[in-house]
């Protein structure tokens, strides 16, 4: 059975052999502005949940977790600037409709390798103009191998929020870097450095800048290595990140199941 947005093809080798691919216009401007908000309101939300949740610091940089989400901010310990909430569909009803388009879901089949498709986890990234700091290179896998036996079958697409370029801190991966499964990270003591991959196992020149228009998509697999730099322009760069899986298993955070 086909659906209206499948991918082609055409597409599904490019994703293989590549490790992303890129979708642009697929949602309105009338849309994005209805998400912009959306995302600020689950930022405001955020922020006022913090007050009752747990504070910790790692490497520098403030975390903050209520029940299973988890709010990160800005480098610093009294940065009050948010980075990244994960999940943040649950915080907003846009943004949590949003794991239900069929512009989202569609693809998604393809790439999960399943008719039936469940949610891993929904995060929003942030770059606030002058102040959005970047990612450094890392996959996703590292970070979920311990809580999941299906890693590779769990595919990511970026809703961008925004234009995204160069001087505001856009996505970059580096191409084809998923055909080497999970990497090692760096042993450079620091608390976080094993989720960042170790640069001697890639090559920095296969870097690819994502710089796209606001309602384009970004699909990319789990080993993807990417990174971003940070947002040295007077525009914001935001945009979430949903992951999907087979249908039936917990999520990431909550361990609840979200069958879409």
């Amino acid at each position: 059975m086909t659906h209206q947005h499948d991918l082609s093809e055409q597409e599904l080798e490019s994703y293989r052999e590549s490790g992303y691919l890129i979708r642009s216009h697929v949602f309105s401007h009338t849309e994005i502005a209805t998400l912009r908000s959306a995302a600020e309101r689950a930022v405001n939300h955020a922020v006022d949940m913090c007050e009752s949740g747990k504070t910790y610091i790692l490497d520098g940089k403030r975390f903050v977790d209520i029940n299973h989400v988890t709010v990160q901010f800005e480098p610093g310990p009294d940065n009050q600037q948010v980075r990244v909430i994960e999940p943040v569909n649950e915080l907003d009803a846009e943004l949590d409709q949003l794991v239900v388009d069929s512009r989202l879901t569609d693809p998604m089949r393809s790439l999960v390798g399943t008719k039936d498709l469940a949610l891993w986890t929904a995060k929003l990234n942030l770059k606030r103009p002058r102040e959005g700091s970047g990612f450094g290179w890392h996959q996703d896998s590292p970070y979920w191998i311990h809580d999941c036996e299906h890693v590779d079958r769990l595919p990511n697409v970026m809703v961008a929020f925004d234009d995204a370029d160069v001087n505001n801190g856009c996505f970059k991966v580096i191409k084809g870097s998923h055909k080497q499964g999970c990497l090692p990270g760096k042993d450079d003591g620091s608390q976080l450095g094993g989720f960042y991959t170790n640069t001697n196992c890639f090559d920095e020149s296969d870097q690819v800048a994502m710089e796209v228009s606001a309602g384009s998509v970004i699909f990319f697999d789990p080993h993807t290595v990417h990174g971003s730099a940070a947002n040295e322009s007077d525009h914001p760069r935001r945009a979430i990140v949903i992951t999907y899986q087979p249908a039936g298993f917990p999520q990431l955070k909550s361990g609840q199941i979200r069958n879409v």
